[in-house]
């Protein structure tokens, strides 16, 4: 392939208003405004954009995501600006969804990307034995209207409640549910079988979303 050849195949789409996936792991944001996205996850932007970290925001959002758990003293940042903001995660798919007025998802901190200013959101430790489930399991609360995007690793499957999931492999699920954890109740005696805590999906209503790859393992889901 020539340059020539090059340059137009992989040159950004005329996009629409909103979110739009220029592929399936780098999300264009066109901004005329501000946008929240995860901290570090710009890879390229036209325009006039500036960056704010946001440790804290108004909204009742104090501690977004601790730095014990996060490992990041500011996980989010707020961009402000015109022009077109490129933002990606460690080479994960990019799932981008709309949310209705009062429509709410639970997602889990490490798997936000970006969400727009009319979005609100609030920070929640969904439950103390989630530290030793996940590394410590901190979810945003995110409520419409507005698009939100998340990330993946690999392509993601929604099931619906009743479901058990390993908090690892769990991305997100809708903001009515309320998971409990459960430890696994056979006696493991020498090598152990590392599904001693499950997150436990109960009713009939809901959906609950979970990758192909446990957060932290060494190998990725591609």
């Amino acid at each position: 392939m020539d340059l020539d050849a090059f340059t137009r195949s992989n040159a950004p789409e005329d996009g629409e208003d909103g979110f739009q996936k220029e592929n399936n792991r780098l999300l264009d944001v066109p901004l005329d405004g501000t946008v929240m996205v995860k901290a570090g996850s710009m890879v390229a932007y036209t325009g006039d954009v500036t960056f704010t970290g946001k440790s804290s925001a108004e909204g009742g959002i104090t501690g977004f995501v601790k730095e014990a758990v996060s490992g990041e003293g500011t996980p989010i940042m707020e961009a402000t600006g015109n022009g077109h903001l490129y933002v990606a995660e460690q080479s994960k798919k990019v799932q981008v969804l709309s949310l209705d007025e009062g429509e709410g998802i639970s997602v889990n901190g490490d798997d936000v990307l970006a969400f727009e200013s009319s979005v609100n959101y609030e920070i929640n430790t969904v439950s103390s034995i989630s530290g030793m489930a996940a590394g410590g399991l901190t979810n945003v609360y995110l409520t419409g209207p507005g698009e939100v995007a998340i990330s993946t690793h690999g392509d993601p499957l929604v099931i619906t409640p009743p479901v058990y999931t390993d908090p690892d492999a769990t991305v997100a699920w809708s903001a009515d549910l309320s998971p409990s954890f459960e430890t696994n109740k056979t006696l493991e005696i020498g090598q152990t079988s590392g599904e001693g805590i499950q997150m436990a999906f109960t009713g009939s209503e809901g959906f609950v979303v979970v990758q192909p790859n446990e957060e932290g393992s060494v190998t990725q889901a591609q």
